[in-house]
C-alpha cells in the first residue's frame, strides 16, 4: 500500500476487544518514537483497571498513554470532549518529536475524530433532566422504542439500554421537530483533523471461536485479578449510580448487579462474556464499514508491525527528541 504523506503521519489502530491491540501499541513504543493515544470510553475513568484491561501502572509509567486515567467514574465525557482532548494529545506527541498512534475500539470515538461529527443543536439541560426522568420511571428500552417510531434510522445502530445516545437523539428531536438522523444528513460531518493524513490498520480475530474463548478467559483473568473488589470499592464510594456511563461499561455493569443480589457468581460471568461477546460483534460491524482501513487477522500481527514501522520510520519529526 503507497504511503501519502509520510513526512507528518497519525497512526490509527483500532479493533473489537480482546483483539491484541494493546499489545501491538506497546511493541511498537517499545522499539520506534510513538506517543500512544487512548480511544477508549473506559480507560479514561481512574480507578477502573482490572475490567478495562488497562495496562499497568508500571508499563503506563514506561510507555505513558494519553486519555487514560483523564476522569472521575462520576464526571460526565462525551464525544466531543474526547476529539478536543485528543488533538491536544496529537499537538503533544509532535512537539515531543513522537508519532501519534491511536489505540483502542471505542468506534464512535474513532468516527468522530477521523470523519467528523455533524453540528447539531447545543443541548438542553432541563429537557435533557426531563427525558432523564422519563427513563427512569419507564426504562430506557422504552425509550428506545420512542426513538424508533421518531427515528428509525438512529434507533437500528444505538444499543435499547445506552442513555446517552438514545437521550441526544430524543433531545434532539423533542427540542427541533427534526430528527437526528436528518440533522446529520442536513450537516455532514467534518474531521477535526481538517484533512491530515491518518493511516487506519485494525486488527480481526483469527476466528470467531477463537475469538470466543479469548473474550472468555480474559474475563476469567479479570475475576481473578480482583474485579469484583474493584466494582465493590466504586460501590462504596457512594455517589455513583448504575445509570451513569462508567458504571454500565462492559463487565461492571454484570459485577455491579451481582453485588447488588441481581444475579448469582455464574450468571454474573456468564452475562459479561455474553456483553463482551455483544459488543465485539458491534465492533465488528462497523470495522467492516471501513473501506479505507488495512485490516490483518492477529495470527498476521507481524505484518502489521512491519507496515507501521514503516511508515514510522519514514515520519520527519519536528519536534525535540523523544526520551
Amino acid at each position: 500500500m503507497p504511503v501519502a504523506d509520510s513526512s507528518n503521519p497519525i497512526l490509527a489502530l483500532l479493533g473489537p476487544t480482546a483483539s491484541g491491540k494493546t499489545a501491538v501499541a506497546l511493541e511498537l513504543a517499545a522499539h520506534y518514537p510513538v506517543r500512544i493515544i487512548s480511544v477508549d470510553s473506559v480507560m479514561i475513568y481512574r480507578g477502573m483497571n482490572i475490567g478495562t484491561a488497562k495496562p499497568e501502572a508500571e508499563v503506563l509509567a514506561q510507555f505513558p498513554h494519553a486519555l487514560v486515567d483523564i476522569c472521575d467514574p462520576a464526571e460526565p465525557y462525551c464525544v466531543r470532549a474526547f476529539c478536543d482532548d485528543a488533538l491536544a494529545a496529537i499537538a503533544t506527541a509532535r512537539a515531543d518529536g513522537c508519532v501519534p498512534l491511536l489505540v483502542g475500539g471505542t468506534m464512535m470515538y474513532f468516527q468522530a475524530l477521523l470523519d467528523g461529527l455533524s453540528a447539531l443543536p447545543a443541548s438542553d439541560p432541563a429537557l435533557r433532566a426531563t427525558v432523564a426522568g422519563e427513563a427512569q420511571q419507564l426504562g430506557w428500552p422504552a425509550l428506545h422504542a420512542q426513538l424508533q417510531k421518531i427515528d428509525p434510522i438512529v434507533a437500528a445502530r444505538v444499543h435499547p439500554n445506552d442513555p446517552q445516545r438514545i437521550g441526544r437523539a430524543l433531545e434532539v428531536y423533542r427540542a427541533t421537530g427534526r430528527s437526528l438522523s436528518q440533522w446529520q444528513q442536513e450537516n455532514p460531518p467534518i474531521s477535526p483533523l481538517n484533512g491530515q493524513t491518518v493511516h487506519r490498520f485494525g486488527l480481526w480475530p483469527s476466528s470467531r471461536a477463537h475469538a470466543r474463548t479469548a473474550m472468555a478467559e480474559r474475563f476469567d483473568a479479570m475475576l481473578a485479578d480482583g474485579l469484583i473488589d474493584e466494582v465493590a470499592a466504586l460501590r462504596a464510594r457512594g455517589d455513583l449510580q448504575p445509570t451513569l456511563p462508567s458504571v454500565r461499561a462492559v463487565g461492571y455493569r454484570q459485577v455491579w448487579d451481582y453485588l447488588d443480589g441481581q444475579t448469582d457468581a455464574a450468571a454474573m460471568r456468564e452475562l459479561a462474556i455474553t456483553a463482551t461477546r455483544q459488543l465485539a460483534k458491534r465492533q465488528i460491524t462497523w470495522m467492516r464499514s471501513q473501506t479505507n482501513t488495512r485490516f490483518f487477522p492477529t495470527e498476521h500481527r507481524a505484518n502489521l508491525l512491519a507496515e507501521l514501522a514503516e511508515i514510522i520510520q519514514s515520519a520527519e519529526l519536528t519536534g525535540k527528541p523523544a526520551i
